[in-house]
């Protein structure tokens, strides 16, 4: 029987993917963006993920299997409506592989030793080169190596890299705040928010900071490979999220007190815009040693979250395709080490032609951020829908305060995809959009095709509605956000609030019972309970 995942592994393995290029990379571009005023955006940023991290515990306790977040929208809406979260959520995590690639080789291009000179050719005006591309591609081989043969292999891994990437960023903030700390940097350059509060929003989606908190999902996703599901699921996010959230936080108030106060004196926080953040900020302090060591993590922290999210990605491809509206071939298990090797290969490929198109960490952290949150749109309206509709499912983790923190996350999540700004939204929209060809292709070949595509339309209705009233907003918003200025900040939250609770309203409502809500009562089936005394 092959091995299951303990809860230090399961910490661990989720830990080393939240600790990834975010750490390396966020603090600078936040910094950049909003001033002083970041450290609001990660404690907003962490307070969005965590509320949705709850609606989606009590579903993965509730349904423990492999890639489940591809599949609880289909339990309650149809095949549709899951196939579209699905789908949006393997995009998500799709593009995490090579943005965690693309950071290693960012650092590389900026080693400041003279014998790696050859590497600055990687980066080129802030993109990878094609020679960089190349470089991405054997980082996303070795990911791709280190997942090919078991779950051992891989808990192996990330539990030994786990402890190195939780040391080096705390080292990094106790370093920090002993040598190089300004406290009157939170004053300088106009004050604690030089640039409005409009930029805290901006930041938490732009800066990478959704997509540094994403990776609890990494837990979900894992589903029955884990050992206790029922519990393990909820302490392995709770723990690895609460410590993850603590370091990224410090992490901001450290970069923001090292920066040497006569360049924002002179540059202002827009002035600041590091290629390799810490490590730059470690020379300007003279300090070579911490510098190198940051080099260092800037393999070994984005090799880790690489590795843990070919095992998210590759299960989450395979989860789609028992819809059949993907190849099938997608998701067999290898007989000896039952791991999706089909589905890595296949993600491997896409994953270049990822950096070929998006060239920089910004640009992929965008689309990663954007893509989430849509898929993330699902979970606070299955969760309500089994509430009404399933209440005699085994739920060994039931969240207190449904009723209020599951519209709560809903919105939040709007709000957040509404901050990615104009034309960045209609963007992922449109990549989202090109899976419906997938599904209805494959859907038109199927018995009684035309039936069940009208039923699944109807479970996916709030879905298509919320992502027109955001690309509406997008466009008529305030300018802040990218938007023509016809609605002014932050009047523009309200209409955002607004349009998108009557599409919650509408999707709790439109829930009905398919073949998949079988699937779904048979998974519950297997929970156990066990009762306390």
């Amino acid at each position: 029987m092959p091995r299951k995942m303990s809860l230090f592994s399961i910490v661990m393995l989720t830990l080393s993917a939240i600790i990834g290029s975010g750490w390396l990379f966020g603090s600078g571009m936040a910094a950049h963006i909003a001033g002083p005023a970041a450290i609001l955006s990660w404690i907003l940023g962490g307070i969005i993920i965590g509320v949705i991290a709850l609606n989606y515990i009590e579903l993965g306790t509730m349904f423990p299997t492999s890639g489940g977040m591809s599949q609880y929208a289909s339990f309650s809406h149809g095949p549709l409506l899951g196939f579209v979260a699905g789908w949006a959520n393997w995009i998500s995590l799709l593009t995490i592989i090579p943005i965690e690639a693309v950071a290693a080789v960012q650092y590389m291009s900026s080693w400041p030793w003279s014998w790696a000179n050859w590497t600055q050719v990687f980066i080129q005006k802030e993109n990878i080169t094609n020679l960089g591309l190349a470089v991405v591609f054997l980082f996303i081989l070795a990911f791709t190596l280190l997942n090919f043969w078991s779950i051992r292999l891989l808990t192996s891994f990330t539990s030994l890299i786990s402890v190195f990437k939780i040391l080096i960023p705390l080292m990094t903030i106790i370093i920090l705040f002993i040598t190089g700390f300004h406290g009157s940097n939170f004053q300088t350059a106009a004050g604690f928010m030089p640039y409005g509060s409009d930029t805290i929003f901006t930041a938490t989606t732009s800066a990478g900071i959704i997509f540094s908190y994403n990776a609890f999902q990494t837990t979900i996703n894992m589903g029955n490979e884990i050992e206790k599901p029922e519990k393990n699921i909820f302490w392995g996010i709770v723990i690895a999220f609460g410590i993850s959230m603590v370091i990224y936080t410090f992490l901001q108030i450290a970069f923001i007190g090292a920066v040497p106060t006569s360049r924002l004196e002179i540059m202002g926080w827009h002035g600041i815009n590091f290629q390799s953040p810490f490590a730059d900020i470690a020379i300007l302090l003279n300090l070579s040693w911490l510098a190198n060591l940051l080099y260092l993590d800037a393999f070994v922290s984005p090799f880790g979250t690489g590795v843990s999210f070919v095992a998210t990605t590759s299960r989450a491809l395979a989860a789609m395709t028992q819809t059949r509206h993907l190849p099938t071939l997608l998701g067999q298990l290898n007989q000896k080490y039952k791991t999706p090797r089909r589905a890595m290969i296949v993600n491997m490929f896409l994953g270049v032609i990822m950096v070929a198109v998006f060239r920089n960490w910004s640009a992929l952290s965008n689309v990663i951020s954007t893509s989430t949150l849509i898929a993330y749109l699902t979970g606070p309206i299955t969760l309500m829908s089994f509430r009404r509709h399933g209440t005699n499912l085994k739920r060994p983790f039931r969240l207190y305060g449904a009723a209020i923190l599951a519209p709560a996350a809903y919105i939040l999540a709007s709000l957040a995809i509404y901050w990615a700004k104009w034309p960045t939204t209609i963007e992922v929209f449109g990549v989202i959009m090109i899976g419906l060809v997938f599904y209805i292709f494959y859907e038109l070949r199927q018995p009684s095709s035309r039936k069940k595509l009208f039923s699944s339309l109807r479970g996916t209705r709030w879905l298509f509605c919320e992502m027109l009233w955001l690309t509406i907003m997008s466009l008529v918003g305030s300018d802040q956000f990218g938007g023509n200025g016809w609605v002014s900040y932050p009047i523009d939250f309200i209409f955002v609030i607004v349009g998108s609770l009557c599409c919650y309203l509408m999707g709790v409502h439109d829930s009905y019972t398919s073949r998949e809500t079988m699937v779904a009562y048979e998974l519950n089936q297997q929970v156990e309970i066990k009762k306390r005394g």
